[in-house]
């Protein structure tokens, strides 16, 4: 077996069998002609529960075969034009080396003593994004797994902060506070339409889930600062906290960016930490042309981005900034075994210090190679390309009688829904038909879109990511979504009659 590890005496083997599995999936990509096959759970499963995995097959070709049918052939295929489900980008070229390099090498980027060129590579990523950004010559952050964690990470630094700054008010006044005391009274407040890692993240960090005041939306399904304004001054009114104010910058559903000025002058006002999700807006970093659409987020106090959606990164690929590197303190716990206190003194730099990780991917590596290829241009120009067809695309579905959209897009979300000639049919039955076609798209495999619920209404999604994709496949789409949606009706409507 010890002919399978890969060392200085396994290197030709390596060579080899990752060279059959770059073939092998180079193949499906030149020869796939739709997002996947429409195979569903019942057909699949028995396969996968079938095989016994106490009986290797030993053989790489053998086990690449068996791979086609269990996963290469059915797999869900980013890269095809006609993906327009979740916030899943087609991967560039120079990301995927940086994968096979390393996962290779397989460093871990907890302590300097297992990562070297790694953490400094990755400390050097984090200080260019936080440039870009406009953080401050204080700014650090660290790698996470994606915009869920990063999210957590940030809510975790404020709310030990605010704990930390109410305390020693309260002591300063000759009152003594605890930290018990003060959990059940900090809030949280982000929009209506925010990530749902917000809710979980407050539930994780002992507040729960009502700790999160949801903030209504506008027209064009950006956070409302006016109402922000009121329940903040609500929040003080009744002896609460105002922990932190979380806007986002490209929201899931919409692709809308919250007005940032107005929201770091309330954030402010109110003492509370500001925190920006850009996950899916992080792009807009690079952009040759839009960076102008994330003016105030260098007045955040932390900062998630996910290059594994708009900088075209191989998932994961996300980090967590922050403008002070002494919140990153909040996180920090020394072992005697791994980052005893006296590393840091001796400015040895672990990045398990600032990480609610300990072992943790090189994954930075991906992100520095694809930036040392392309440049920073190079990947904004591609999230462009994106956000001028969802311009055009929403001219498309705009004009197209069959269907009503929600908004113009901020960034690269088209939201949209079926709605039948005469309107004289059931709501529910219209919701029933666009939640249907859905279903039945995916089903046949031809395309992927993304659904969700408007004002209670079920509605589609196109997530736009892939320059590759057009107008004229978005028109394809959208027949396709008619045809499924009006079979479903008219079935529907001979039986009731």
């Amino acid at each position: 077996m010890r002919s399978h590890l890969l060392n200085e005496t396994t290197a030709d083997l390596y060579r080899r069998s990752v060279t059959e599995g770059v073939e092998r999936v180079a193949a499906k990509l030149a020869t796939t002609e739709r997002p996947h096959t429409g195979i569903s759970v019942d057909e699949l499963a028995p396969v996968i529960n079938g095989i016994d995995l106490d009986k290797p097959l030993a053989d790489t070709a053998a086990v690449l075969d068996e791979l086609e049918d269990v996963y290469l052939r059915d797999a869900v295929y980013f890269h095809h034009p006609r993906y327009l489900g979740h916030l899943n980008c087609p991967v560039v070229i120079p990301a995927v080396l940086g994968e096979a390099i390393l996962s290779a090498v397989n460093s871990s980027l907890d302590t300097w003593d297992q990562s070297i060129g790694g953490t400094l590579i990755e400390r050097r990523l984090i200080d260019w994004t936080t440039e870009r950004i406009g953080l401050g010559p204080a700014a650090d952050g660290i790698f996470t797994s994606g915009g869920s964690q990063s999210n957590f990470h940030a809510l975790l630094l404020a709310r030990d902060e605010a704990c930390r700054l109410v305390m020693k008010k309260a002591l300063d006044e000759g009152r003594e506070l605890t930290k018990a005391e003060l959990l059940p009274k900090l809030r949280i407040f982000t929009s209506e339409a925010s990530h749902f890692s917000v809710q979980k993240s407050a539930a994780m960090l002992g507040l729960g889930y009502e700790a999160v005041i949801s903030v209504p939306v506008d027209r064009n399904r950006r956070m409302d600062t006016a109402v922000l304004a009121l329940e903040l001054e609500e929040c003080a009114s009744e002896g609460l906290f105002p922990m932190a104010v979380v806007a986002t910058a490209g929201t899931t559903d919409f692709g809308s960016i919250d007005p940032l000025p107005e929201i770091a002058r309330l954030a402010d006002e109110h003492s509370a930490w500001m925190h920006v999700d850009a996950a899916y807006g992080c792009g807009l970093l690079a952009s040759p042309t839009r960076r102008h659409l994330l003016d105030g987020i260098e007045r955040a106090d932390s900062v998630t981005v996910d290059y594994h959606k708009s900088f075209f990164q191989p998932v994961s690929s996300s980090a967590m900034l922050v403008r002070d590197r002494d919140t990153l303190k909040h996180a920090t716990y020394h072992a005697d075994y791994l980052n005893p206190r006296r590393m840091a003194e001796e400015r040895i730099p672990n990045q398990v210090d600032k990480s609610i990780q300990t072992t943790r991917r090189f994954d930075a590596l991906k992100l520095w190679v694809t930036l040392r290829v392309m440049g920073a241009d190079g990947i904004g120009s591609l999230f462009d390309e994106v956000i001028d067809l969802a311009a055009a695309g929403w001219d498309v579905i705009d004009a197209d009688p069959r269907f009503e959209v929600v908004v113009k897009p901020q960034i690269s979300t088209l939201v949209f829904r079926y709605v039948p000639e005469g309107g004289d049919i059931r709501a529910d039955l219209v919701d029933e038909a666009n939640l249907h076609a859905r279903k039945a798209l995916f089903a046949s495999g031809e395309a992927v879109v993304a659904g969700t619920k408007v004002d209670g209404k079920q509605y589609l999604k196109f997530t736009l990511l892939n320059p590759q994709t057009t107008t004229a496949d978005i028109a394809a789409v959208l027949d396709l979504l008619a045809a499924h949606a009006e079979q479903f009706l008219g079935e529907s409507l001979a039986l009731h009659r």
